[in-house]
């Protein structure tokens, strides 16, 4: 008589394998639609002449298809993670990246300009829905001795989509598939969906937060209607002779932030669940930090159109051209970012970011000075100096500055800190996106819209000249966004606390996605 053993190990050491292959496959996912998103917020800049061209696009209107989505990205950041943890984050990230594929098509089939900024807008929202959902679905899915390495992967591949998104438009837009010019820079982003869509229903685990805060719906209609009443005159303003409506708008848009701001205290007296925690600005690091941020974010937004818009329409450049000059910016920016947080903060401090802004300051005098000595006849490898020294001095701000300015937050408030810094750095770059209207297309003036610069050689030429022109005013407003960085960051914290570093070894998935590892600016646009 014998008795046969039922194989445990053998059929424990298959789920086990089986498991493991579920988590790489909902990693691969999400780690896909950070990716879509950060490729989708730099990629469009590259083709923004073609776009011109093509649609006949007013200056304001080429302002909105950047700004809009990062305007409904940043004020649906904070709504977008709680949702999640009310009604599960698998939930909202399939509704996310379903809605982002959606609003792909409809930028791909855009037949004018007012559809392609309502169809950015809903992408920069459902991008809001989707991408907060990304590190608390790493959180749920794999285990605390594993979470290090695929961080690790999450770092590598935002750094990944800010070098590749720049040069995946300009090859995309220069090769003119099917005829389709800039076209398929969003219709990329179907297959890629569709396939995240399905493999995502199969292999991600639902989660929700046990005790997760309450949607502030009434807090985010004011929070937009307050940044539309400056952002939107401030965008129009100039291409509409500056009427009186707009300056009304403007001056009353802080009175609705400061109803906005009542209205949070009481929330948060209520029930606990203001869309942004007040308390947290009266520590004074992380409010100087929220005004590097937004600094930042401002200057960010408005020198990568700039930068653009000069290598294209100033200079002549091709999408492909423009895209390869910025290569060294990014290798610069991913190299510094690395070095930065493993071995300068800890040792240096604040030391770090404020060199980094220096030497960002003296790659934009470079660029400025090389802008005014060659003018049109400017040439890639002449702004190689220029593009190295700006690309290092923000990779050493971007990647250490949320760990440094959240040092002395109580960990219990780490997440909301978190989603709220990420937002400001979104809002300061529509911000920045908004004053190109100022600081360069008025310079520019009429005769870069489309039919305003006349036919000729001479034509061309003045056309040329003048966004030339508007570059070099653009970069003194740079340069001086910079310097106000500067002073800003002596109010943070001379060292981060060792003890709160080491809390932070391992990111936490905060409110509005953002965590050590911050949705990253536009690196190359």
């Amino acid at each position: 008589m014998t008795t046969s053993v039922p194989a445990v190990p053998e059929t424990a050491a298959a789920a086990a394998q089986a498991a493991g292959r579920r988590r790489r496959i909902a990693l691969a996912v999400v780690l896909t639609a950070a990716f879509m998103d950060l490729v989708d917020a730099t990629i469009v800049n590259i083709a923004i002449p073609s776009i011109q061209r093509d649609t006949g696009a007013t200056f304001s209107a080429v302002q909105w298809v950047t700004a809009g989505y990062a305007l409904a990205f940043a004020l649906g950041l904070i709504t977008g993670g709680r949702l999640g943890d009310i009604h599960g984050r698998k939930k909202l990230f399939l509704l996310g990246m379903g809605g982002f594929t959606l609003a792909s098509a409809l930028c791909g089939f855009a037949a004018g300009p007012g559809m392609l900024v309502g169809a950015r807008v809903l992408q920069g929202a459902m991008a809001a829905l989707m991408v907060p959902q990304v590190l608390a679905i790493i959180h749920v899915t794999f285990p605390a001795h594993e979470r290090g390495k695929v961080f690790g992967m999450f770092g590598a591949v935002i750094g990944l989509g800010a070098v590749c998104g720049p040069l995946i438009g300009a090859l995309l837009t220069e090769g003119d598939l099917f005829g389709l010019e800039w076209r398929p820079i969003f219709l990329i982003n179907l297959p890629v969906g569709i396939a995240g869509i399905l493999l995502g229903r199969r292999f991600l685990a639902e989660s929700r937060a046990p005790r997760a805060l309450r949607v502030d719906l009434i807090g985010t209609a004011l929070a937009t209607a307050g940044l539309l009443m400056l952002l939107y005159p401030l965008t129009q303003g100039r291409e509409s002779g500056w009427p009186l409506w707009g300056f009304v708008s403007m001056a009353a848009s802080p009175l609705v932030l400061a109803v906005f701001v009542r209205y949070e205290r009481a929330k948060a007296r209520k029930d606990g669940s203001p869309l942004v925690e007040l308390p947290l600005f009266k520590i004074r690091t992380f409010a100087a930090g929220a005004g590097v941020q937004l600094t930042f974010g401002v200057v960010s937004g408005l020198f990568f159109l700039v930068w653009t818009l000069h290598m294209q329409l100033g200079l002549g450049w091709g999408p492909l051209h423009a895209g390869l000059t910025g290569v060294p910016f990014s290798l610069a920016c991913s190299a510094a970012a690395g070095v930065s947080v493993q071995r300068l903060v800890p040792r240096f401090g604040r030391k770090v970011l404020q060199a980094g802004a220096l030497i960002m300051l003296s790659g934009a005098l470079v660029y400025l000075w090389e802008a005014g000595r060659y003018g049109t006849a400017l040439e890639s490898w002449q702004l190689v100096p220029a593009m190295l020294l700006m690309g290092a001095g923000m990779g050493l701000i971007v990647a250490p500055i949320t760990d440094t300015v959240i040092s002395e937050v109580p960990a219990e408030h780490s997440g909301s800190a978190s989603g709220i810094f990420n937002t400001t750095g979104q809002l300061g770059m529509a911000l920045g996106l908004g004053l190109s209207s100022v600081a360069f297309f008025g310079v520019v003036g009429d005769t870069g819209q489309p039919g305003g610069a006349g036919t000729g050689a001479g034509a061309a030429d003045a056309l040329r000249a003048s966004f030339v022109d508007a570059t070099a005013h653009a970069l003194w407003w740079v340069c001086g966004g910079l310097v106000l960085v500067f002073g800003l960051l002596f109010l943070l914290p001379r060292r981060m606390r060792a003890q709160e570093a080491a809390e932070r070894a391992e990111p936490a998935a905060p409110e509005g996605g953002a965590g050590p590892e911050q949705r990253q600016p536009a690196l190359v646009s």
